[in-house]
């Protein structure tokens, strides 16, 4: 029990210490309430931290609170063999879907300040765990499209590039790129468009021939406390109603793949159901299609309509033949 406790003391003075050296100073308050501590023991944790040999100021007054010395950074005797394995890890994931020299030079840095005598464990912890981000096939173009963004990026020039939306326009585009966004396996750039003075969300497999201009730009501030790509999708959410999916015995796995073991329930032998909560989409009736003949809509009704028109349409497709 006083193991424990110890490692949740040293597991919280590692976190303010983390979070100093991102924040110029923070109140004493704000640290008690994330951590769930009283106030008294904040100002222990802060003794112990300026014990060990980091440089904590108490600011007072008005504006005051508890920061690090200016210029102050996180030694490597700070970080454990474990939090290195989680951060190469880390940078593994990157490297499978962002590639390119910098990541690889980065990992071998990382690997190389593990001592001899563990580093065979080392390998072992880091091979437990793998995050590979990059799709099945080949990616050429995609990551030459990468290449660009990233370039247009580090050199705060902007990119010009055609770009073929979910509706099928074709509009010519030239945006400040700020952020790439790999968000449900699929690339984003975040960037300002000037035709529409506001920032948008470019999917890179709709762009085409895109071009490192000449133009330059100023990086906006932007806050990422809140994505600011998850904005439509969260007020697309308020909309969400929930489907009732039926799966058989040959798309049970299908039903287990996406929702978990846990959410499906079991109606008669061999037939199952699974309640969920959609936004009514084009990329809902895309997601149902897919998972094939063997699943079928019980709910709500003018779903199962939906579906069964754009079945008929599709199936209509092929009737005349391969001619047509």
């Amino acid at each position: 029990m006083v193991k424990g406790f110890e490692k949740m003391k040293i597991d919280r003075l590692l976190s303010i210490v983390i979070l100093l050296l991102q924040r110029n100073r923070v109140q004493a308050k704000e640290l008690a309430d994330k951590y769930e501590v009283s106030i008294r023991t904040i100002y222990r944790d802060i003794e112990a931290i300026s014990m060990a040999g980091i440089p904590v100021v108490t600011f007072q007054g008005a504006n005051g609170g508890i920061g690090l010395m200016e210029g102050y950074r996180l030694d490597r005797s700070m970080l454990t063999d474990l939090d290195i394995k989680d951060i190469v890890m880390g940078l593994q994931s990157i490297s499978s879907s962002l590639g390119g020299p910098n990541v690889s030079r980065l990992l071998n840095k990382f690997e190389s300040i593990i001592p001899e005598s563990g580093r065979e464990q080392f390998s072992v912890r880091a091979a437990q765990f793998i995050v590979d981000h990059s799709g099945w096939g080949n990616q050429a173009a995609q990551e030459g499209k990468l290449i660009k963004v990233k370039e247009a990026m580090s050199q705060a020039r902007t990119v010009a590039f055609t770009y073929r939306n979910a509706e099928g326009i074709i509009t010519k585009r030239d945006v400040e790129p700020h952020t790439l966004v790999l968000k449900g396996q699929q690339w984003f750039v975040y960037a300002y468009c000037s035709d529409r003075e506001q920032f948008r969300l470019f999917k890179l497999s709709r762009m085409s021939d895109p071009v490192v201009t000449e133009t330059a730009f100023t990086r906006k501030d932007l806050s990422y406390e809140i994505l600011p790509w998850n904005e439509g999708r969260m007020a697309a959410a308020r909309a969400v109603q929930p489907f009732t999916l039926q799966f058989n015995r040959n798309s049970r796995h299908l039903a287990e793949d996406w929702f978990g073991v846990e959410a499906l329930i079991e109606q008669t032998e061999g037939i199952y159901t699974v309640s969920v909560p959609f936004p009514e989409d084009a990329w809902a009736y895309g997601f149902i299609l897919s998972l094939g003949p063997d699943v079928v809509v019980k709910e709500p009704a003018h779903l199962r309509d939906k579906i069964r028109e754009m079945a008929l349409r599709i199936a209509s497709n092929y009737e005349a033949g391969p001619e047509s």
